[in-house]
């Protein structure tokens, strides 16, 4: 299993389209075996989640993060995984551990618009609820 950490100095970053890198970190028999930290490719639209998707991840964890940004990770099957704070070592153990609960996005509404693009509506836009849990 591979995941993404958007992250700001060793901390899980609040907003992960303004997270200035992702930590990708990649687990073996429930143990570490690789972990790269990369730059924030550019915040256009879909940009990130087509670039974690390169990347070979198959869940993001981050503070938080619009429905149209999940929906855009849906598409390309990628878990989301919000409401996370703390250091990304933490956050690793805690995945190790089975301990890693996620929860409602850290981003106020509104935030992340005016990229000049229209709201697009998805079906996360109508699942309100939804917790995740590793």
């Amino acid at each position: 299993m591979k995941v993404a950490i958007s992250t700001e100095s060793n901390e899980v970053c609040p907003h992960f389209g303004r997270a200035p890198e992702f930590t990708f970190v990649s687990f073996e028999d429930n143990k570490v075996v690789a972990k790269e930290v990369l730059p924030n490719p550019g915040h256009s639209v879909g940009s990130i989640p087509q670039f974690i998707n390169e990347q070979g991840a198959s869940h993001i964890i981050t503070g938080g993060m619009g429905h149209r940004a999940v929906g855009f990770f849906q598409q390309y099957g990628i878990e989301v995984i919000m409401g996370v704070t703390g250091k990304v070592d933490n956050v690793i153990q805690k995945i190790i551990d089975g301990t890693l609960e996620g929860g409602e996005s850290l981003c106020a509404p509104g935030q992340g618009k005016g990229f000049g693009v229209g709201k697009i509506h998805t079906d996360a836009d109508d699942d309100h609820d939804h917790h995740h849990h590793f």
